[in-house]
C-alpha cells in the first residue's frame, strides 16, 4: 500500500473518532495497557532483535532498551491517560454579541498527526495514547533502530483497534527503512495536519527545511544548571547528580553547570565527588579546571572549548563555565538556552524569581534537577515530546496540546446590519 492511500485511511479513520465516547475511548486504553501487560514477552522478544542489531557502543541503548519494568511503566502511561478529562468538547469561552449571537469557542481534535522519531520505542504508544483520547489519527515513522520494537507495539495496538471494531489506520508506522516516506509525509498538505519530529538536530533540520505541514518543534535540549553561590551544598551535589546521570542520553538531562566563582571552592568539590562515582567527563574552563586538576579523575577531566557551552551531550559528559556573579550568569544562560529547560540552584528568593522571570525557557526550576521535564512527571499522563516553540504548545504536551478549537455560532434568526 503507498503512503498516499495509507494517508487517506487514516483522514477517514480519524473522522469516525468524533464518535466516540469518553467512556469508549478510555476503554480501548486500558485494553491497550493490559494487552501490552500480557504480551510483555513478546514485545521484549521483538526489542532483543534491536538491540542485538545495533553496532558495540551504540550511543542511544539506554533509550531504545526495554525491560519487564519499563513496560510496566508504558501501560501504566496508557492507563494515566485513560484516567484524565476527556479535552474534546470543553468549552473555552462563551458570549453573547448585541447582534443576538451566542457564541462558543471549543476544543476539538487536530485531525491527523504524523510522528516522526528515532530511537524510544515506549514513544510509539505515548503518542498513540494522547492521539486516540483527543480524537486523532496518527502516522509513526519510527527509527530504523527501533524497527522490530515499535513494528510489534503497533501490532498490539491495532489488534486491539480491530477487536474493538476501529479501524487499524488509526495508528499507521511507516517503513522506517523507507528514506522517501518521511519526505512524502512532512509534505502531504491537506491528508496530514500537523507534523511533530521527536528527535535530535539533523532531524529537526530536515522536518523544517521541507514541511509542508505545520511543524511543532520538540526535542534538543540544552540545559543548563546554575549554582548560586548561596545554594545548599548537599542540595547542589544532589541536583546536579540527578540531572547528569539519571538518563543521559534523554532531552531534559544536564549539559552545562555555570557557577558562582565564589561557589567553586564550596560548592564544586563536593559537585565533583559525586559525579566522579559515575565517571562522567567534565569539560572545565580555566578556573574550574585549576580547582578540579588535583581531585578530578584525570581521565575524565578536559578543558573545554567555546561550542561546547551550546552542545547537547546526550552522554556522561557535561561542561562547566565559571562566572563572576548572578548577571553575569543570567547573560549566560540566555545566550546558550536552547529553550528546554533550564535550573537555579539559590538560597536567595529574590534571585530565584529574577531568574524564572529572565530566563526564556520553557520550563524553568528553582532547586530542582531539569529531570522532571516530562509528561508523566507534570500530570500529563504522558507527552508527545517537549516542544521549544512559543506557538500552540510549550514545554511537555500533553492532551490540549493535540487539540485546536472552533467557533459554535447561534442566534434566534440574527440578521447583520448593512
Amino acid at each position: 500500500m503507498n503512503l498516499i492511500t495509507q494517508l487517506k485511511q487514516a483522514k477517514q479513520a480519524s473522522q469516525l473518532l468524533v464518535s466516540l465516547s469518553a467512556k469508549q475511548k478510555n476503554d480501548v486504553l486500558k485494553k491497550l495497557a493490559a494487552t501490552l501487560r500480557r504480551e510483555t514477552k513478546t514485545i521484549l522478544v521483538a526489542n532483543a532483535k534491536d538491540l542485538a542489531a545495533v553496532p558495540a557502543g551504540y550511543a542511544m541503548t539506554d533509550r531504545l532498551t526495554l525491560t519487564t519494568e519499563r513496560v510496566e511503566h508504558i501501560a501504566h502511561s496508557i492507563e494515566a491517560v485513560a484516567k484524565l478529562p476527556d479535552p474534546i468538547g470543553t468549552l473555552l469561552e462563551r458570549s453573547t454579541r448585541p447582534s443576538g449571537l451566542q457564541i462558543e469557542r471549543r476544543r476539538v481534535p487536530l485531525g491527523v498527526i504524523g510522528a516522526i522519531y528515532e530511537a524510544r520505542p515506549n514513544v510509539t504508544t505515548e503518542i498513540f495514547s494522547l492521539a486516540f483520547k483527543t480524537g486523532n489519527a496518527v502516522i509513526l515513522k519510527g527509527g530504523r533502530d527501533a524497527y522490530y520494537s515499535s513494528g510489534k507495539l503497533v501490532a498490539l495496538i491495532q489488534a486491539v483497534l480491530t477487536s474493538c471494531k476501529l479501524p487499524k489506520a488509526l495508528c499507521t508506522l511507516l517503513d522506517a527503512h523507507d528514506r522517501s516516506a518521511l519526505k512524502q509525509l512532512v509534505t502531504a498538505h491537506g491528508l496530514v495536519d500537523v507534523i511533530i519530529p521527536r528527535g535530535g538536530k539533523g532531524l529537526i533540520q530536515f522536518v523544517r527545511e521541507h514541511a509542508q505541514v505545520p511543524v511543532i518543534e520538540t526535542g534538543v535540549g540544552v540545559c543548563h544548571t546554575y549554582v548560586e553561590r548561596t545554594a545548599n551544598i548537599k542540595l547542589a551535589a544532589a541536583v546536579v547528580f540527578n540531572a547528569k546521570t539519571r538518563r543521559c542520553t534523554v532531552c531534559n538531562a544536564l549539559d552545562t553547570i555555570v557557577i558562582d566563582q565564589a561557589a567553586l571552592p564550596t560548592h564544586l568539590p563536593a559537585i565533583a565527588k559525586q559525579l566522579a562515582h559515575a565517571e562522567v567527563v567534565i569539560h572545565a574552563d580555566a578556573a574550574a579546571y585549576r580547582l578540579l586538576q588535583k581531585q578530578y579523575p584525570k581521565h575524565l577531566l578536559l578543558h573545554s572549548r567555546p561550542q561546547d557551552y551550546s552542545h547537547e551531550w546526550v552522554s556522561l559528559q557535561l561542561s562547566i563555565k565559571t562566572v563572576a556573579h548572578y548577571e553575569a550568569a543570567v547573560q549566560f544562560v540566555q545566550q546558550h538556552t536552547s529553550g528546554h529547560s533550564e535550573a537555579i540552584l539559590t538560597s536567595n528568593k529574590r534571585l530565584a524569581g529574577d531568574f524564572t522571570h529572565r530566563i526564556d525557557s520553557a520550563v524553568v526550576y528553582v532547586n530542582t534537577p531539569t529531570t522532571f521535564t516530562d509528561g508523566f512527571e507534570f500530570g500529563l499522563g504522558a507527552e508527545v515530546g517537549i516542544s521549544t516553540q512559543k506557538l500552540h504548545a510549550r514545554g511537555p504536551m500533553g492532551l490540549t496540546a493535540l487539540t485546536t478549537y472552533k467557533w459554535l455560532v447561534r442566534s434566534n434568526g440574527a440578521i447583520r446590519k448593512p
